[in-house]
Formats: C-alpha cells, structure tokens, sequence
C-alpha cells in the first residue's frame, strides 16, 4: 500500500533525509574518493540543501552525487514517489499513469522510470542454485501476435519473427529469477549465460527443446519434460515456477507497456526481475522494495541520450 501522503513524498529535505538514512547509514560517503562519515555539511545562504564538503578530498557532494538521480531537476520527492509506485505494482504502471499522478511531463517521467529500472539491475550477480537445489530454464517470445499488427508491419512470411524479441530466464525455485535479452535460442548463445549464472552443483530443469541437451549434462543432475507429448510435471521434474514468472512478466508488457522496444527490453526484464526477487512471497513489502531499488541507484549513470532520445517504449 502506497500511502501518497506521506512526508517523504511531499516535502523536498524530508525526501532527501530519507534517501540519506538509506543510502548512508554510517554517515555521508563521499562519491569522489569513498571516505565514510568525514565530511561537513554546508550551511551558507548561497549552497543549495543537501550539499557536504569532504574533508578528505576537498570536493562538494549531495546524496544524489554519482547515482541515476543525478543533476536531475525533479524535486526528489517525486522520485521517490515514482520509485515506490514502480516497485509497488507488481505488473508495472504506464509512464502515462505514472506522470499524471506525480505531476510531472510525460517525457520526463519516461526518462525517470528508465533511471529506476536501472537502478534496479543487479551489478555482478552471484551464480543462483548450488547443492541440492533446482534451477529452471526457459525462454519466451516478447512481441505481438501477427493477426494483431498493421498490414505493413507484418512478417511477409508469416513465420513470426518480426518485431519479436526473446527473453532468456533462469529462476531458482523458492529464490530468484535472472533475465537476458538474446538474439537468437541456440546452445551457442544460451551456454555462456548458463554457466556463468547457475552453479554446476544445481540440478537443471528444462523443457525437450534441442539446445539444452547439449548443456544440461554440465551439471549435477538434469531432466526435461515434454510439452509437445502433454507432459508438464514429473516428480521434480517441471518447469512451472518460470513459466509462472513469464506469465507475470507477459502480462505486464501486454497490458501494462502495450509496446517494448529492442532497445529497452534489457531494462523492463531488470524491472520485473527486481519485483520478483524482492516479492512478498520472500517476506519483503512495498516499503522494504522501494528501499531496496534506492539501495542500488549508486554507481550507475544513465543519460538521456544513452536512452535513444525518443521515448517510444
């Protein structure tokens, strides 16, 4: 539950308090040379709120120096605002409904929430699985149906392939979930993301499909079922917690975003990769979420024009 009249998420310096409990518990760190806790604070008429002198290396900072709020103009309240409700909706919210509840452009609030999505994406992530645990394989195809699509923008011949993009996930079972946007599904291209991102000591679940034989016995135990012969579940053998989160995950692009582009693709599957492996069902609420994503706004940068300049996604 977000309640929108909280003062965080109204009041400039109590948003600004706010991020600065999170992101420095132990006192001001200074983005420039990383000292914890030896700065001062600067008081004069002319110093815009929020600004610190480290003492270290002699150079001014605020809490949003070095994070994806950076040299932003939008009062920090309202970004706040907009990282709760992004982390709160479990199917995403539209950049339409998002900037008539903040009260900010549309084209603002679109670059914002791509500034969020990345703050949401995991930095080198460790390997998920491990001794005795089960991690599923699949991939799913983001992109509309042909019969849906304007003459002109249909595939010529009708084989489905344009305009769809293919999303990569591994989830493991009772934790998290990790995406990939890939270019095409072949062992070749799966392989590198595999066994970098599952331990070999998981038991590897997967569907029949041809490229996953190759790589499965690369691991401590794997077995598929067959979706084709009506097969879905067998003992532990299945793959229903990843199609559950692609449900989840096609959902919100269809009914929420309508459109994603090439693109962006990377940065809505970080969105829906973050709310699933920060869910309720891990004991996490709304709060503890938003907190988590203001957790992970530093070290990362994303301009506009890294964007692409249009906000057509």
């Amino acid at each position: 539950m977000c309640d929108m009249t909280k003062p965080i998420f109204t009041d400039e310096t109590k948003a600004r308090k706010h991020l600065e409990r999170i992101r420095w518990p132990d006192g001001p760190i200074c983005p420039h040379c990383g000292v914890i806790d030896e700065a001062t604070k600067l008081e004069g008429k002319s110093t815009r709120p929020g600004v610190y002198k480290c003492r270290g290396c002699q150079k001014p900072f605020s809490v949003t120096v070095g994070t994806v709020y950076e040299r932003s103009k939008i009062p920090l309240h309202k970004w706040l605002l907009a990282t709760h409700l992004l982390c709160s909706s479990k199917k995403g919210i539209s950049t339409h409904q998002l900037h008539r509840m903040i009260g900010v452009s549309y084209k603002s609030t679109w670059f914002m929430t791509h500034r969020i999505r990345e703050g949401m994406r995991e930095i080198k992530p460790g390997p998920l699985g491990g001794t005795g645990k089960y991690v599923e394989a699949d991939e799913t195809v983001i992109g509309g149906k042909e019969r849906n699509k304007h003459k002109s923008k249909r595939d010529p011949k009708n084989i489905g392939a344009v305009g769809k993009e293919i999303a990569f996930s591994l989830v493991e079972r009772g934790g998290k979930v990790r995406s990939h946007h890939v270019p095409a599904v072949n062992a070749k291209t799966l392989r590198p993301i595999l066994v970098s991102q599952v331990d070999r000591k998981s038991f590897l679940m997967t569907d029949d499909a041809g490229q996953y034989r190759i790589i499965g016995p690369e691991y401590a135990g794997y077995e598929t079922v067959n979706h084709g012969a009506g097969e879905y579940v067998r003992g532990h053998a299945h793959t229903n917690t990843i199609e559950g989160y692609f449900s989840i995950l096609k959902r919100g692009i269809t009914g929420t975003y309508h459109h994603v582009s090439q693109q962006h693709l990377k940065r809505y599957l970080a969105e829906f990769d973050f709310r699933y492996n920060e869910r309720s069902a891990l004991g996490v609420s709304d709060a503890e979420r938003a907190e988590k994503a203001l957790k992970g706004i530093g070290g990362k940068r994303l301009t506009y024009r890294r964007t692409g300049q249009a906000a057509n996604a």
